[in-house]
Formats: structure tokens, sequence, C-alpha cells
């Protein structure tokens, strides 16, 4: 690859692009973006799996109230809509970790904190720990790999710059 005159600013991004043919200037070789850690990619394919869970528990709630399930209690449509609504933004969260963008991991943390007292209530409540018990368990694994030293590493980005209390030199700025 040929270099580029050094330029400023947008100039600069667009010299990168069309002069020194690289078509279209790729983002995080621009500014260095870490490789998503592993955990974080495991967590987003467990998230995004909570996420097509949430889209069937919708589809069998249709099918349910198509079918003429008694809707006196609960209504299974409205309820599908609310599935459809969380497993959508579930399956954006867990696609966002897989593919390392950033925005995904508060929305996956948020799930798997929500889905713990789910567990402790299938498990304790209905007596059912056949299945609160996997349910937990697999909540609190996607935690340890969210918060894992690399997915926090990652997590934090480009902050180990000068103003880092990890830079023992004093302040340049």
């Amino acid at each position: 690859m040929r270099r580029c005159t050094p330029l400023s600013g947008v100039r600069r991004s667009i010299a990168i692009g069309l002069r020194c043919g690289a078509g279209r200037p790729d983002y995080a070789d621009a500014v260095n973006l870490p490789a998503t850690p592993a955990p974080v990619r495991g967590a987003g394919v467990i998230v995004a799996v909570q996420g097509l869970a949430a889209l069937v528990v919708a589809a069998v709630l249709v099918v349910r109230g198509i079918a003429g399930a008694d809707q006196r209690v609960v209504n299974g449509l409205g309820t599908a809509i609310w599935f459809v609504l969380v497993g959508g933004v579930v399956i954006a969260a867990g696609r966002a970790l897989v593919v390392g963008k950033r925005w995904g991991r508060g929305l996956a943390v948020v799930t798997e904190l929500l889905l713990l007292p789910v567990a402790w209530y299938l498990a304790v409540g209905s007596h059912q720990p056949a299945f609160g018990i996997p349910l937990g368990v697999v909540a609190l694994a996607t935690l340890v790999l969210l918060f894992s030293p690399a997915a926090l590493r990652w997590a934090a980005g480009d902050q180990g710059g000068p103003a880092s209390s990890a830079n023992r030199g004093p302040d340049s700025r």
C-alpha cells in the first residue's frame, strides 16, 4: 500500500479512502480497536440464544392464543408482543457482543441480572429446580464471562492513555 501525503481532519480521511486506493476507510483500522476477546464473543452467543428462546416463547403464546387457550387470567397475545420486543433487543445485544460492539455489554448484563431472580423463583418459589438451576447457572456463567479480566479491558477500550492511573509519570496534558 502506498503512503499518502499527511493531511489533517476530514481531508485526511477522504485522502485515505480515495488516493490510497483503499476504497472506503475502515473505522476499526483508523482507531486501532482491540480485538473482541473470546469471553465476550461467548457471552454474546449465549445472550443471542436467550433472545431466540424469548422469540420461541412468543411463538408458543401466539399459537396458544389462536388455538383458544383461556385468556381470562393472562392475555397470551399481549405477553407474546412483550416477548417479541424483549427477545429482539436481547438478540441485538448478543449480536453486538459477537461482532465487537461495546453497547451490547450493558444490555447483556441487565438481561442476566434480571434472569437471576427468575431462576430463583423457578427453583424455589415454583418448586421447579430442573428449570431454575440451569437458568441460574447460565446467567451466572454469562456474567462471569462479561466481567472476566479480558472483557473488562475490552470494555474499557482505549482508556490506558496519559491520564490513566496506571501511568506513573506526570500528567503531560
